[in-house]
């Protein structure tokens, strides 16, 4: 698949030497299958946790409400994301992203293989675990993509970039199927383990390929000295004590419910960046040019918010949707809802390529969209998608099963995926060209930070869903990403001036 975007592209010299990856650096390859495996773990593990929440106890579930299931799984995917924050700061400041990569991978292997027994305590522990060890992977392997590509033009990074964005939805693709039928079929907690054999493979493979990536990620950019190691450290500590206390608290006077934690992480979610926006922005070392960037960068922020907190909910609401309101027999036999879970990886596979074929040739013609213009279609797609949705709602309740033909579901996943190739791997390369050299690591934290807020927000958007119905709670929102689009096109002259030299 790497040839057939990059067929017409010159070699170039991998970071680590030797040979190139079909004219890529070999690198890559490393890194590709790195993420490949890792993904398999996580998509794993998300194509069945609201499953498993809502199952009855007679089946080996929770038996948890269906609303507090779709919130808890809001806030395990927002919690993954704002560590992302924190992990980029380690890569940026402490380990460099090569190390936060390994000690991220070997973490969330422990959290898998913690969900695996089957214990109600283990539960909240493994999903814990594992989001501390995704916040120190995700953002610092993504950075490490964009380090084999420096002083590349930007069609070549952004091709680099796709090919990489395929490892993700390979392993997705994968393991709904994996995962998902040994959950449903077998146990659910077999099949979390499985999801942990997936990150071990994800280990092994970096530790052994790490001698092609060269320097990249070796060292931190920017050091902190030993003051600044221990001003973190109290500062971190003093927060954790203050969470810790206000928890504790809470359960000694018999009051604590989930409702509290889905209130808090909407405000955390947007607390979080604004405070790290702030941050940068007060740095003496940022430039006026960097600060331009910033600001650029803050625009497709915002906007990517809300495309996440509306694709996100494929995993949480139309899981759901998928098990209670979707047909699923093939010839007498039901599949697994989590399938499904399947079919953007899919698209994403079939349709990678031809996108990155397409960028590169209309950016050798001059023609390309530039990056304002992909995430404004991307927000008119995702918008389209939940409209879609809304329609299917409403044959659901007007059919007389309660339910309806597969096809809904496989149609609203390819408008969504036309949208997401238009502006996730886009944002991701985009994250790296704006980004000022000392916070590399912290803006692609910042990138991700934009799911977890999306997802935040999701512990109170999902409620609505019950009280007014499929057909006007999906419409709502697709109306809602179709006005975000609009609005950013009509900024899209201003956005373009902050970027400065990056297209």
């Amino acid at each position: 698949m790497a040839s057939s975007l990059t067929r017409d592209a010159q070699p170039q010299e991998t970071p680590g030497g030797g040979k190139t990856f079909f004219g890529h650096p070999r690198g890559l390859a490393t890194l590709f299958m790195t993420e490949m495996w890792e993904r398999f773990s996580w998509y794993g593990m998300r194509g069945i946790l609201v499953l498993y929440l809502t199952a009855a106890v007679t089946d080996g579930g929770i038996g948890m409400a269906e609303s507090t299931a779709v919130a808890l799984y809001g806030i395990y995917n927002a919690l993954v994301y704002m560590l992302a924050m924190p992990g980029g700061w380690i890569a940026d400041r402490l380990w460099g992203a090569r190390r936060a990569v390994l000690v991220g991978g070997v973490v969330i292997a422990a959290g898998h293989y913690i969900l695996a027994i089957p214990a109600e305590w283990t539960f909240y522990v493994g999903l814990l675990v594992i989001a501390l060890g995704t916040g120190l992977l995700k953002p610092n392997i993504s950075t490490m993509v964009g380090g084999l590509y420096r002083g590349s033009d930007g069609a070549r990074r952004d091709a680099g970039f796709t090919i990489f964005y395929m490892a993700i939805n390979l392993g997705a693709l994968v393991a709904p199927l994996v995962v998902g039928t040994l959950g449903e079929k077998v146990n659910w907690h077999l099949g979390f383990g499985v999801a942990g054999v997936g990150m071990t493979l994800a280990v092994v493979q970096y530790a052994l390929g790490g001698r092609h990536l060269g320097d990249v990620g070796r060292v931190p950019p920017t050091p902190a000295s030993p003051e600044e190691r221990g001003r973190m450290l109290r500062r971190a500590g003093l927060w954790l004590g203050v969470a810790a206390a206000a928890i504790a608290v809470d359960v000694v006077l018999g009051t604590f419910t989930l409702e509290h934690v889905v209130n808090v992480m909407p405000v955390l979610g947007i607390a979080i960046p604004v405070v790290y926006f702030a941050v940068m922005f007060r740095s003496p070392g940022l430039g006026d040019e960097d600060r331009s960037k910033v600001r650029a960068f803050m625009w497709f922020f915002v906007t990517s918010v809300l495309f996440w907190m509306i694709y996100d909910q494929s995993g949480s609401l139309l899981n759901i949707f998928a098990a209670d309101k979707t047909e699923r027999t093939v010839g007498g036999w039901e599949f697994p809802a989590s399938w499904l879970q399947s079919v953007n990886p899919v698209y994403i596979v079939v349709l990678a390529p031809l996108f990155a074929s397409l960028w590169v040739a209309l950016a050798r013609r001059g023609r390309e969209p530039g990056t304002v213009t992909k995430f404004a279609l991307a927000m008119l797609l995702i918008g389209g998608s939940f409209g879609l949705m809304g329609l299917a709602g409403a044959a659901a309740a007007s059919s007389d099963t309660g339910k309806v033909t597969v096809f809904w579901l496989l149609g609203v996943y390819l408008v969504q995926t036309l949208g997401e190739l238009c502006l996730s791997p886009v944002g991701l390369s985009l994250s790296t060209k704006l980004a000022p050299a000392r916070f590399a690591s912290q803006i692609m934290g910042l990138w991700f930070m934009a799911t977890a807020t999306g997802n935040a927000l999701n512990g109170w958007a999902t409620k609505l869903n019950e009280p007014m119905g499929d057909a006007a709670y999906y419409t709502l929102w697709g109306v809602l990403a179709v006005l975000g689009g609009g609005a950013f096109m009509v900024g899209s002259r201003k956005v373009r001036a902050l970027m400065g030299d990056v297209k």
